[in-house]
């Protein structure tokens, strides 16, 4: 198949793109960023260095004709989407109402869109595991604008006929297993800070100990980019139906399992310090990813050892 990747450069759309080619598919990698040289130097691949929703951009896809879009481009943390709100509507609902109504325009409506949308437009669930049929009220700005952009595909795709999916991701992390890709530096989840902590020798700090879990720490569930990566090929299959899905393991684990996880995979002691809860931390997150298992023959194929493991083997590359 022909499939553009918004976003190419970055953790998720990186990996996807790895993934594309390792099956045999024809890629259009896009992004606003300069890819880093490991994914430049991907045989197989075009690049084009720029803003997804511009008209070069567009022309580019006009001209490549895509059969699907995986589209993982925008702006994607959760705190500064509160301080500067306009940025993450613009770069993520704005510019994706601009790639679908170009779509519609130039006839292109049978190329199907596999969206990342997130967990946090559940905002705080009312129960976990989450289900895709739980209310979906998001906290931030960052949530929201995800939202916004699942329910302008579902009303697209009735008024155009424009088809897609939306995979709302929980805790992406580990690396690529080849170790060819991986998260940048200073990323800000619990697995990235420990073994930054560990290869740097610096403290790292556990952030709420209190929780009404069995040892007090937060659970999270953790899934591997190449099951992220996976899920999305998986998904350019019209056999699958058009919609919402969770992508998770259907699985918890606290941070002080990262943590003495960490320890055995790099057989090095993680020294940490004990901090406060963190504003909005749920005491428990994980994925019902049912929805998705029944409607393909995808399953999360790493487990948290394989997810440190890989995560460790590409930051001591």
């Amino acid at each position: 198949m022909k499939i553009v990747v918004t976003g190419a450069a970055g953790y998720i759309g990186g990996q996807t793109m790895l993934n594309l080619v390792d099956q045999g598919h024809e890629v259009l990698a896009i992004d606003s960023r300069i890819a880093p040289e490991h994914l430049l130097q991907t045989p197989g691949v075009w690049w084009h260095t720029g803003d997804y929703a511009t008209e070069i951009a567009f022309a580019g896809i006009q001209q490549f004709r895509p059969d699907a879009i995986i589209h993982c481009a925008g702006t994607s943390l959760v705190g500064p989407s509160v301080t500067d709100p306009a940025t993450y509507y613009e770069n993520n609902f704005v510019k994706t109402k601009r790639l679908l109504d170009f779509l519609i325009v130039n006839g292109m409506t049978s190329t199907r869109i596999i969206f990342s949308s997130s967990a946090a437009t559940y905002g705080e669930p009312v129960m976990t595991p989450c289900q895709e049929i739980d209310p979906a009220e998001p906290i931030s700005p960052y949530g929201q604008s995800k939202l916004m952009i699942e329910w302008m595909l579902a009303s697209y795709g009735q008024a155009y006929g424009i088809d897609s999916v939306a995979f709302r991701y929980f805790n992406a992390c580990g690396a690529d297993s080849r170790a060819r890709h991986g998260q940048e530096p200073g990323a800000t989840h619990i697995i990235a800070r420990v073994l930054e902590s560990v290869r740097d020798g610096t403290i790292c700090t556990l952030y709420g100990t209190d929780y009404p879990t069995p040892d007090g720490t937060c659970i999270r569930d953790y899934i591997h980019v190449e099951d992220l990566a996976n899920a999305h090929i998986q998904a350019t299959d019209r056999a699958i139906p058009a919609g919402v899905y969770n992508l998770g393991t259907n699985t918890g684990h606290s941070n002080r399992e990262v943590i003495t996880t960490a320890a055995i995979v790099t057989k090095i002691a993680v020294t940490h310090k004990n901090g406060p809860r963190r504003a909005g931390d749920p005491a428990m997150l994980t994925a019902d990813a049912g929805k998705f298992m029944s409607a393909s023959n995808w399953r999360p194929q790493w487990g948290l050892e394989d997810i440190i493991s890989h995560a460790w083997a590409w930051y001591t590359r």
